[in-house]
This record gives C-alpha cells, sequence and structure tokens, in this order.
C-alpha cells in the first residue's frame, strides 16, 4: 500500500467520524432556517395568546415523556429477570 491510499483512509475515516448519522445531512440551509423559525413563532404565539393552555400541553408532554421512560425501564428490568 503507497502513501496516497493511506492518507484517502484516513481522511475518509475522519469524515466518518464526523457524521453522528450516516445519510442525514445537518440542514444548514435557508428552508430549514425558516422552517425552524416559524416553528418558534408558532409556540411562542401560542404560549402568549394561550398560557394556560400552553402549561397544560407542555405538562401533558412531560406526563408522556415520564410515563415512556418508566415503561423502557420495566420493560428492561423484566428483561434482566
Amino acid at each position: 500500500m503507497d502513501h496516497s491510499d493511506e492518507g484517502t483512509s484516513k481522511r475518509r475515516e475522519r469524515h466518518m467520524a464526523k457524521q453522528q448519522f450516516p445519510g442525514l445531512k445537518s440542514g444548514s440551509g435557508l428552508l430549514s432556517k425558516v422552517i425552524v423559525g416559524a416553528l418558534a413563532l408558532a409556540v411562542l404565539v401560542l404560549v402568549v395568546k394561550y398560557p394556560s393552555d400552553a402549561a397544560s400541553w407542555a405538562q401533558g408532554v412531560g406526563s408522556v415523556a415520564a410515563d415512556t421512560i418508566d415503561g423502557l425501564v420495566t420493560f428492561f428490568r423484566g428483561l434482566g429477570n
């Protein structure tokens, strides 16, 4: 193996290490920024116009997340027994 093949191999390894999710490109384009901005604006408008509803939605999401984690812990504990 000559040195050029070795350098190419090392570059490829560094590139693979940088990609956390192969096949998914982290979006830095204008469209992705517009979408994220629109979603952030929508959430802000909902919180300002309907604060009590937004709080109950947030509590609901937190409750679902906690129930999901509890279910997963119970499942994995069951696998261990």
